[in-house]
């Protein structure tokens, strides 16, 4: 048979195969991709399209107290496992097949794949490209001072001192939870983002608690604290960290679930939804996850302050930090390293061109922050 005849008769299975119409998600995801890229229009898609599907999709994920997307990521690769055998075995079985039989499992791949990156793209892709929350909510981000940079995290290291004594230590000095289960750190977390929504309306509720991640070590061994899963709406939270971050993780994810997908606008509004909270515990969380990047900007610049307000931090703050960096210590390695990669190489796909370092750059925000307390008390 000439070499035409038989490679249309590998295509023709696939004629009518109604499943390749799926295949049209991949252009149109592309399509509003190039389209967010007009940040106007991402503004708009964040406020109404992805509000409505937000809120639908997290109140169906919500119905569920465990994490839906982390049970459907664990189905999803035992399924995905499964039918790998199924196609490897029918391309062995079927000789008289095999071509027909490797292109129809490409295109059911390629198919399944559109389908999750247009899911990806209408579920936070475009709201990459959104106007920044500085721009939303008058904060003027400009170039700060060393002097500024200084006040930043004396005035930090202040609330700690107040903040630190009302929380609760274990046996060994270390900070430990006084709310009564996670359940209710995360109601506390959704009820200091309904306190933040009158100061920034933006950050608009309707939305649920932050979930724990079963495989919460897992994730330390990625260095990975939490998880905005897309594909469900949720906000997923590593639980087997010292408990002095969670709060913040939690503050940060939910930021994730508005709509504000960059990482320095997701810790900075953590930060905020945290010192707005009732908890002691909430509020020592953000102030520690601000005077953490403030004052290693700091020690970049002048490394002498940097350690004369350090060692000014209490000695409760000084445990908390220790018992942090000894924890994170033993997940060390290959698996770290790979997946900074993997995260580093997310975060510039999706137009943060810093990668990993636009975590750093959360100090920006709070020195804008400061200057507009700065101002409004003059």
């Amino acid at each position: 048979m000439p070499f035409p005849a038989k490679a249309a008769q590998w295509f023709r299975p696939l004629k009518h195969k109604k499943r390749l119409w799926f295949l049209v998600a991949f252009p149109i995801s592309l399509g509003l991709l190039l389209l967010s890229r007009n940040s106007s229009f991402a503004e708009w898609y964040a406020l109404y399209p992805y509000g409505f599907l937000s809120r639908l999709g997290n109140f169906l994920s919500g119905l569920f107290p465990f994490s839906v997307g982390e049970i459907l990521l664990y189905i999803g690769v035992v399924a995905g496992l499964i039918l790998l055998v199924i196609w490897i075995r029918s391309i062995f079985r079927q000789k008289g097949r095999r071509p027909s039989v490797i292109l129809e499992g490409l295109v059911n791949l390629l198919c399944a794949a559109s389908l999750l990156f247009c899911s990806f793209t209408l579920n936070c892709g475009i709201n990459y490209n959104r106007l920044s929350f500085a721009e939303t909510s008058g904060l003027d981000v400009s170039p700060s001072s060393r002097q500024e940079l200084i006040r930043l995290c004396e005035s930090l290291v202040q609330e700690l001192k107040v903040v630190r004594s009302q929380v609760q230590e274990d046996e060994n000095g270390c900070m430990v939870s006084s709310l009564s289960s996670l359940q209710t750190q995360g109601e506390e977390a959704r009820n200091a983002f309904a306190g933040l929504q009158q100061e920034y309306p933006l950050l608009t509720g309707g939305y649920g608690n932050p979930k724990p991640v079963l495989a919460s070590r897992w994730l330390s061994w990625c260095n990975i604290t939490g998880i905005y899963f897309p594909f469900t709406f949720e906000a997923n939270v590593n639980v087997d960290v010292p408990p002095y971050s969670i709060p913040a993780t939690m503050c940060h994810e939910l930021a994730h679930l508005r709509g504000f997908m960059r990482e320095d606008e997701a810790n900075f509004i953590g930060y905020l939804a945290c010192c707005r909270s009732a908890s002691p515990d909430f509020r020592y969380s953000g102030y520690m996850l601000a005077f953490v990047y403030a004052n290693n900007a700091l020690f970049s610049a002048d490394r002498e302050e940097a350690s004369r307000i350090y060692d000014d931090l209490p000695e409760g703050c000084k445990r908390d930090l220790a018992q942090n960096s000894a924890y994170w210590k033993q997940f060390e390695g290959p698996v770290k390293e790979i997946s900074q990669s993997v995260n580093h190489a997310y975060l510039q796909a999706n137009g943060q061109e810093e990668g990993v370092k636009s975590y750093g750059r959360v100090v920006d925000l709070l020195l804008a922050e400061q200057r507009q307390k700065e101002s409004e008390a003059k």
